[in-house]
């Protein structure tokens, strides 16, 4: 074999090798960024698509919660105290802030009590003062809230405020998630 199809050969070994680890580390920390079909997402709370963890963030609406890439966090009025109701279609609009590895004792800004909820895929989605937390694919950049108030997938969204507590000051949203 000459050398310079044994460089070839390791480059090539080298660029599958990354390229395979770059897969299983988007696989990794969640089942499918945050519109995937199986109805859960890696926005935020340390992993995934969103790596930084739940803050705060002030707003129109006031100091409310975001995740790790600025995008406003929602609660999805009728899941029970720390169980989703939201799967199929609905998280692909909604997609659940999954809960990092390790749950934080606390996050800076943020008063409401963290847990997590094991989703009917047995991923971990995280909660805020018992609320299971989403964000909204209609949200394209950080700061906006266009799911405030919408009444969508069967119930109202709201934003939360950094104690986990639905904000429900704001206009009505204007039309439906899909």
């Amino acid at each position: 074999m000459s050398t310079g199809h044994q460089t070839r050969t390791r480059l090539a070994l080298v660029v599958a090798g990354t390229a395979v680890a770059l897969l299983a580390a988007a696989c990794g920390g969640s089942s499918s960024g945050t519109t995937g079909t199986s109805g859960t997402s890696a926005a935020a709370a340390g992993q995934g698509a969103s790596t930084g963890a739940v803050h705060t963030a002030k707003g129109t609406l006031g100091t409310i919660l975001v995740d790790g890439r600025g995008m406003t966090i929602y609660q999805f009025a009728p899941d029970k105290p720390g169980r989703s109701t939201c799967y199929g279609s609905c998280a692909t609009y909604w997609p659940p802030v999954m809960a990092p590895a390790t749950l934080p004792a606390s996050l800076p800004g943020v008063t409401g009590k963290l847990g997590t909820t094991t989703r009917k895929d047995g991923s971990s989605q995280l909660t805020v003062a018992g609320h299971p937390v989403y964000t909204y694919v209609g949200d394209s950049a950080p700061g906006q809230t266009k799911g405030q108030n919408l009444d969508d997938s069967g119930g109202l969204w709201t934003v939360l405020s950094a104690a986990g507590a639905p904000v429900t000051a704001g206009p009505a949203a204007a039309g439906g998630g899909y």
